[in-house]
């Protein structure tokens, strides 16, 4: 991670603009101080991306971050929804920070799994960013270009330095389902949070005890183990897979 952090350090020095991806669904919880904190004492122009912006039924939560992110921009990379926009404020960013040449640098800043390289092919119209569900997938400096205006500088996602929030870190996918040490806790946290979305996926009843729940999910998939007992760890792993790949809104 330290490693990370030093190529993250380096873009944001040579990027001209940065964008700090955020999660729809978890738009508090994925904003990172330190990148922000870094980015404003040098100068540069912060742009906020709310990505994932299709997996949230209520926009009037998510409309409300815009008042307090400015600039910020929704998109869904899946749906192509706000790639438009984001050019646009980029380069009005640039502009107004008075970047002379072309194409425009700008550093793609984030969470593991949030979504950047996701985003630059959705703007870029091929895949020249690698992706996968799992997380820290991108794992070095990669640089693609948008258009002949825009040049994107691809980071592996960071975590804030001395942040062990395990279970937050399950529900944004910055550690993949695979890895997660209780995962029956971090479901349990996304059924607090989120109440009946677990729930209504795997069609049963909304209790008000989340372990019997998970417990009642694993049962009517028939998810069971040595001694036909209900396998818990493996069904709580693959809730936390449907979460993290979005199938779960």
């Amino acid at each position: 991670m330290a490693n990370f952090w030093s190529i993250v350090n380096n873009v944001i020095r040579e990027a001209d603009v940065l964008l700090l991806l955020l999660d729809a669904r978890l738009v508090n919880e994925t904003r990172n101080p330190e990148i922000e904190k870094k980015v404003k004492a040098i100068g540069k122009p912060l742009i906020y991306v709310i990505t994932k912006s299709d997996l949230v039924e209520n926009k009037e939560f998510v409309e409300a971050h815009k008042k307090e992110l400015k600039p910020c921009v929704f998109v869904s990379a899946n749906k192509y929804y706000g790639t438009t926009i984001l050019r646009e404020r980029i380069l009005i960013e640039a502009k107004k920070h008075k970047v002379k040449y072309l194409p425009v640098k700008v550093g793609v800043l984030g969470y593991p799994n949030v979504g950047k390289s996701s985003l630059i092919n959705a703007m870029s119209g091929r895949s020249g960013a690698p992706t996968s569900m799992m997380s820290g997938y991108t794992k070095s400096l990669q640089k693609i270009r948008g258009d002949n205006s825009i040049l994107f500088l691809d980071t592996p996602g960071v975590i804030p330095f001395m942040e062990k929030e395990s279970e937050k870190h399950s529900m944004i996918g910055s550690v993949d389902f695979t890895k997660v040490k209780e995962p029956d806790l971090a479901v349990m946290n996304i059924m607090k949070q989120f109440p009946g979305k677990v729930e209504a996926y795997y069609g049963v009843e909304v209790l008000d005890d989340f372990e019997a729940s998970i417990e009642n999910i694993t049962i009517s998939r028939n998810i069971v183990k040595s001694g036909n007992q209900p396998n818990i760890d493996k069904m709580a792993r693959t809730i936390l897979k449907e979460w993290q790949k979005g199938n779960i809104k």
